[in-house]
């Protein structure tokens, strides 16, 4: 049996975003454009800094080259939760994994995400946590 992986990837229903060493996208799959708002043809050759709030963007573009200059991630077994924004201006929580990509001499090249919107789940956490505030400080 032969899987055509690039296929798959395509039409996967998480966000596959691929970026190289520089940390300009190279591979945005559907899933990217459903849960971002943008097109393919929008995000090929930008930066990660179209998802990433303006807050956040020094921060991911040093731990990014760090992590290409060293060729280690903190992050590379880890369920990461974190602020992003779509097309639109709407913030967005998105829950993601990276793994980095290594050229013949393992010298780091790229970095893939693995990405879900979480964004409700979130909301509905936020709003758990304050009816429990509410609720205790009746108690009081």
């Amino acid at each position: 049996m032969h899987i055509d992986f690039a296929n798959l990837i395509h039409s996967i229903g998480d966000a596959v975003v691929i970026s190289d060493a520089k940390g300009i996208i190279i591979y945005w799959n559907h899933a990217s454009e459903r849960i971002f708002g943008f097109s393919e043809k929008e995000a090929l050759g930008s930066t990660m800094d179209l998802i990433v709030p303006d807050r956040l963007r020094q921060r991911h573009n040093d731990g990014y080259e760090h992590s290409m200059q060293t060729g280690t991630t903190q992050y590379g077994d880890k369920l990461l939760t974190v602020p992003a924004l779509h097309k639109s201006g709407r913030p967005l929580s998105i829950a993601f994994t990276v793994s980095m990509i290594f050229d013949d001499n393992h010298k780091a090249v790229a970095v893939a995400a693995v990405i879900r919107d979480d964004t409700e789940r979130f909301n509905e956490q936020r709003a758990l946590k304050k009816r429990i505030a509410e609720l205790e400080a009746q108690l009081q």
